[in-house]
């Protein structure tokens, strides 16, 4: 733990720095630091800073830059930030148009925080805005081919051609679908599991024998994984100077399993992860927070460890109360 003076003089340098790109300098901290010190304590701070390994000097006559335990530093005892007037306008304005489904609305909000922020941003819907189903229907094909019809509760429709064990009569079909309604309405796909409905010894064995495969289906289509939506790829270039990190970033952004995971991976509530906590030691850092009346969806932005944290914490998670407020209004808790 730093004491306060060291802890402003870092605090200045890394928000100066974020601020021109450029190292900063002792005289660049005393004039914007608000520090009542000399310039010669600033220097020895600095000094003793970067002895602790939050500050480096890429040159001899240059000022200092962060390092990546700065920027931790940092974003540990930074408060986020104050947005203008017209930001917090502006996404009011968004979310005040609610008459959009669930996907659509999620794939602009993905834009509207590249918008607020200038950095690629990421919105994984969560499991119940997208996974809940609103109607299952059963339709017979011939012979034992069935289409099993799914209405999610987020508008999309899905299609699926399952073949039974059995050639099943129209009533026995209904039944089914009866069964599988009961069983899936208003639930995340994944929150059903075994349910006990699903092999009760009440249901006619031919009936049991339709809703099985009819039932793998549905899990499996959950398992592939949420809807996940990306804006803001055309910033790279003007992010990272290093083609190599522009490329390495859009090849995380198209890995949409891994991109989900590493989200996911974040702890609960507003996380910031920096360099090499992302695995990797390359100029990332992400910013992200959960959003869903089950905090099982994830909005972020990604940037370089030079990005302004405190302005982007602070877009992540107003951004993310806003859905949440209309997730909630639309669709209800789990139940």
């Amino acid at each position: 733990m730093l004491d306060d003076r060291k802890s402003k003089i870092l605090q200045s340098l890394v928000e100066e720095h974020i601020r021109t790109g450029a190292p900063v300098s002792s005289q660049a901290i005393l004039a914007h630091g608000s520090l009542d010190v000399s310039s010669a304590t600033i220097r020895n701070e600095l000094a003793t800073l970067e002895s602790y390994g939050f500050v480096t000097q890429p040159h001899t006559s240059s000022g200092r830059v962060p390092t990546r335990h700065g920027y931790r530093y940092y974003v540990d005892h930074c408060s986020p930030g104050h947005l203008r007037v017209a930001t917090h306008a502006r996404i009011q304005a968004f979310f005040a148009d609610v008459h959009r489904e669930v996907s659509r609305l999620l794939k602009e909000t993905s834009g509207l925080l590249t918008d607020l922020t200038h950095l690629p941003a990421v919105v994984i819907a969560p499991e119940r805005a997208v996974g809940a189903l609103h109607a299952v229907h059963l339709v017979r094909l011939g012979g034992s081919a069935v289409l099993v019809v799914t209405v999610a509760e987020s508008g999309g429709v899905t299609q699926q051609i399952v073949s039974l064990e059995v050639e099943a009569s129209d009533a026995q079909l209904a039944e089914a679908e009866r069964v599988v309604e009961a069983v899936y309405i208003g639930r995340a796909r994944s929150q059903v599991g075994n349910d006990a409905r699903l092999t009760a010894t009440d249901v006619p064995d031919v009936v049991r024998r339709i809703i099985a495969p009819v039932h793998e289906e549905l899990q499996e289509m959950q398992s592939s994984g949420r809807d996940l939506f990306v804006g803001g790829t055309s910033q790279l270039a003007e992010l990272w100077a290093d083609l190599a990190v522009v490329q390495e970033v859009l090849g995380l952004l198209e890995r949409e399993a891994e991109l989900q995971r590493m989200l996911s991976e974040s702890t609960e509530g507003t996380s910031v992860r920096i360099g090499e906590e992302l695995g990797d030691e390359m100029d990332v850092a992400i910013v992200s927070a959960p959003f869903g009346s089950d905090q099982s969806g994830r909005l972020a932005v990604i940037g370089p460890m030079r990005m302004d944290y405190r302005r982007a914490i602070r877009i992540v998670e107003e951004v993310g109360e806003g859905l949440e407020e209309i997730l909630g209004t639309d669709h209800g808790d789990d139940g």
